[in-house]
């Protein structure tokens, strides 16, 4: 979330920069926000003053009792019992103000970095660039989720019979693609530096705020309720978590993981032709990238895992665009992010297979994920994740895109993971 500093030294830039974000109210929600931070400070302060006098109080009332002068004493003993009801008032005045501050704080997205452009939907979206050829298909190409029927590959129905739609079951060939990917993905970003993680596909509310997910997305999580835990919707909750509540030194940044997991999400409202077969799921698999940097480095390091993302698609033969997001739709934790799509030449669309995202200081300051600087200063870090890659619409384009008449193709960087060049 936001820092009491950012919203009260540059309350101008926050509030157009919420404006940009379509935040509603931006103006009236910082000064509500000054408003309860400045309530909290004068309990704090007058708290803080009382202590120091009840302190100096019970100093005085020690030198009177030696000096046998009892009735004085007591009757400071009595100034003291008063103060110490007030400072009970006082303390719980200051909670109170603390908990409503951290709700309202809690409430109001990141503040998008300068160079996001302004725009409503996916529409505004500025195409950074692009790369890969599209393919040259027969006429008679059909979308993946024919080609997984007629390969029997996966099976849509059978899911559905045993969850529900969105639940795929992978067979075969399909199944071994999968594991594929997966441990290409993880290869490659090995190669890269980043140290694998295997966390847990379920996280507490604790997690889920850090994060940011909570309470923004908590309609899209699938939450246990019985045990109030919930479903990870990306391996970056469980993996940027292990840095919560944590103090690292400098030296140790950055900071790389990697991680594959399921992912789970309710994907609620989402309907219609965009959501055939792979192109929305409840359940998918991917492999995530997090980073924990400096604020003067973390551009650096978005940099990197932007042309890590692109080199993944690159070596799988995908046509892609990469894409800076506006502000009306970018998430509600981001302050600037980039999304990659590929091209499904059957489908005659772009699916989008990554996001790439710096929170700045924003995630880190719900974590209190902190480092010490050489100097001995403690101050928040950044925080950074990407997917490399989301495997659903990767494995839609992968199938589409290779199509002949022969079988589907494997491209060449993943054929020593299948241990097979071609599926027919």
């Amino acid at each position: 979330m936001l820092t009491i500093k950012q919203i009260t030294e540059d309350t101008e830039k926050v509030i157009l920069g919420l404006e940009k974000k379509n935040f509603k109210n931006p103006k009236e929600a910082l000064e509500k926000v000054i408003e309860v931070n400045n309530k909290r400070k004068d309990a704090q302060t007058q708290l803080d003053n009382n202590l120091a006098e009840v302190k100096s109080l019970s100093k005085e009332i020690g030198q009177l009792m030696k000096e046998g002068k009892k009735e004085e004493a007591t009757e400071i003993r009595n100034k003291v019992a008063s103060m110490k009801d007030g400072n009970k008032a006082l303390e719980d005045e200051m909670n109170d103000a603390t908990r409503e501050l951290n709700e309202l704080l809690s409430n109001i997205p990141n503040v998008p970095h300068e160079s996001v452009p302004e725009g409503n939907s996916a529409e505004d979206n500025k195409v950074e660039r692009m790369g890969g050829k599209n393919p040259d298909l027969p006429a008679d190409a059909i979308p993946h989720w024919e080609l997984a029927k007629k390969y029997d590959l996966i099976d849509f129905e059978l899911g559905v019979k045993i969850t529900g739609a969105g639940f795929p079951v992978y067979k075969g060939k399909g199944a071994r693609l999968q594991r594929a990917l997966i441990n290409f993905f993880l290869d490659e970003a090995r190669d890269a530096g980043y140290l694998e993680i295997e966390p847990p596909y379920v996280v507490n509310a604790a997690s889920g705020f850090g994060t940011g997910q909570l309470p923004d997305k908590e309609g899209q999580m699938y939450h246990a309720t019985a045990d109030d835990l919930y479903l990870i919707p990306t391996a970056e909750v469980p993996v940027t978590n292990i840095y919560r509540d944590v103090i690292l030194n400098e030296k140790e940044l950055p900071i790389k993981n990697c991680a594959y997991s399921a992912c789970f999400r309710r994907e609620a409202g989402s309907y219609g032709k965009d959501v055939r077969g792979l192109n929305r799921l409840h359940q998918f698999n991917k492999v995530e990238i997090v980073r924990i940097d400096t604020p003067e480095h973390s551009y650096e390091s978005l940099k990197e895992m932007i042309a890590h993302v692109e080199g993944l698609v690159n070596k799988l033969g995908l046509p892609y665009r990469i894409l800076r997001l506006c502000g009306g739709d970018m998430s509600f934790t981001s302050a600037i992010t980039f999304d990659f799509e590929v091209y499904s030449a059957a489908q005659k669309r772009w699916l989008e297979v990554s996001s790439v995202s710096n929170f700045e200081s924003y995630q880190a300051n719900r974590l209190m994920c902190r480092y010490r600087s050489d100097n001995k200063k403690t101050e928040l870090c950044h925080t950074l994740n990407g997917s490399a890659l989301a495997l659903p619409r990767i494995v839609a384009a992968l199938l589409e895109n290779n199509q002949t008449p022969e079988g589907i193709k494997i491209p060449e960087a993943l054929v020593p993971y299948c241990g097979f060049d071609i599926i027919d």
